[in-house]
């Protein structure tokens, strides 16, 4: 069995892994158009935001190690065709800009996603930077440690934006956070949760809703950032506004995508195209409370679906359970987490749904550093099931998305949080978990 992976991040890496342990005999091979592997890019705000130092934390494996396991990865080769009638696939060494061809019996696709640059003018002067692999964070650290930059403008409001934004203030910097969308995280959280967002992201950064960016000015360098409302002086500028598939190797084939160019796969991760596998960012995932194919790029579920992958890859017979899109972040001293479909999504859906919402604490009031805790959840108007859930407040709100993702997954009904076994200890909670509450109060 030859198995050939293009990509050797999460996915790629996770698959190949897998592989290797379901048939030690199997030829694995990856290709890899850049010279880092298995990189987490989640932990870039961080990095710039002096959490940690050392780059190479965010690696788990190198190329060295995954060899010692029999995987053999040719980093700095570019995949740039694929022909499924002869099973074949063409790359160019970047080094040498020769070209070969290379034969597989299964073809894993795990090419992830690629910043989204909106159309702006000037967008290619200097100091302007997107945040996505290892060495757009050691480029805007650099930029960073020059004091005379100190006026940042961050565009997008979406995880990346919020937590750029927070360790860009916690480095003493001049940051405006400019968002096209009436509120920030538009896509994953309910008003209700991101008007408490907002109000502390006010209290340490400049804040611009509804604003749209139209370009810049610089010479070579840039200076002001260009919008609908007016010029902001700007020394460094960081798009953060999503990102979209890298479909451009496999656009012109006939694969089954989303519109946004994300490949369709069923549960055991084959596309529409004979022993053509796919996972990670560059794929729709199964939702499973929607029950439609949705685009959720996390690593959390790149890493899964790429395990899930490997085992078939190598013979095995393993199914992707689906998503719910549970995720979190931290914006200074809040911390917010979501699952399963916000209200808006449940309107997408045509899902008859209702809402209950609860404002509470997160622990005990005799113990030192109490703060306000806000839950909304959705659930299903006529058989009660729940269908999403979102938390934001201070510490423990996050963590406890966990425990709502577990109901949604199990189908539980939200009476039933009425009466959960949760755990009480006054450092931790109240008797009555914020969770308790809202089972107890829906309508």
């Amino acid at each position: 069995m030859k198995i050939i992976i293009i990509g050797a991040q999460a996915a790629g890496a996770s698959a190949a892994a897998k592989a290797k342990r379901r048939d030690p005999n199997a030829t694995i091979r990856i290709y890899e158009k850049s010279d880092i592997v298995s990189f987490g890019a989640c932990g870039l705000p961080y990095f710039i935001g002096n959490h940690f130092g050392d780059e190479n934390e965010m690696i788990s494996r190198t190329p060295e190690q995954f060899a010692k396991d029999g995987i053999e990865i040719k980093t700095l080769h570019e995949v740039i065709a694929i022909d499924p009638k002869l099973k074949k696939i063409t790359i160019r060494d970047i080094k040498s800009n020769n070209c070969f061809d290379d034969d597989y019996d299964k073809l894993l696709i795990a090419v992830g996603a690629t910043p989204i640059i909106p159309p702006l003018e000037n967008h290619q002067l200097e100091n302007i930077f997107t945040l996505r692999n290892m060495y757009d964070g050691l480029a805007i650290k650099n930029a960073l440690t020059n004091r005379q930059n100190s006026n940042i403008v961050v565009i997008g409001g979406g995880y990346i934006g919020l937590e750029i934004t927070e360790s860009l203030v916690a480095l003493n910097k001049n940051v405006k956070l400019i968002q096209l969308d009436e509120r920030v995280l538009v896509d994953a959280f309910d008003p209700e949760l991101t008007q408490i967002i907002e109000e502390t992201l006010k209290q340490h950064c400049d804040l611009h809703l509804q604003e749209r960016v139209q370009g810049f000015e610089g010479d070579h360098k840039v200076t002001h950032v260009i919008t609908n409302k007016a010029k902001y002086p700007a020394d460094i500028v960081i798009i953060a506004t999503g990102v979209k598939p890298n479909s451009e190797l496999y656009k012109d084939l006939d694969l089954e995508t989303l519109s946004n160019g994300a490949i369709v796969i069923d549960s055991y991760g084959k596309t529409n195209i004979a022993d053509i596998y796919a996972a990670g960012d560059c794929v729709a995932l199964y939702h499973r409370v929607s029950q439609s194919m949705t685009y959720i790029p996390l690593a959390t579920g790149a890493n899964k679906l790429g395990k899930v992958v490997g085992d078939n890859l190598a013979g095995g017979n393993n199914q992707f359970p689906g998503t719910l899109g549970t995720s979190a972040l931290r914006v200074f001293d809040i911390e917010a987490g979501r699952t399963g479909l916000t209200e808006q999504q449940a309107i997408q859906a045509a899902i008859p749904y209702k809402t209950v919402i609860v404002k509470d604490k997160n622990h005990s009031n005799y113990v030192a550093g109490q703060t306000s805790v806000i839950a909304k959840l959705i659930y299903h108007a006529e058989t009660r099931v729940l269908l999403g859930g979102q938390l934001a407040g201070g510490s423990g709100a996050a963590l406890r998305t966990n425990s709502l993702a577990t109901a949604i997954w199990a189908n539980m009904k939200i009476d039933e949080l009425a009466m959960m076994d949760f755990l009480y200890a006054p450092p931790f909670s109240r008797p009555w978990d914020i969770l308790n509450i809202a089972g107890g109060i829906a309508k």
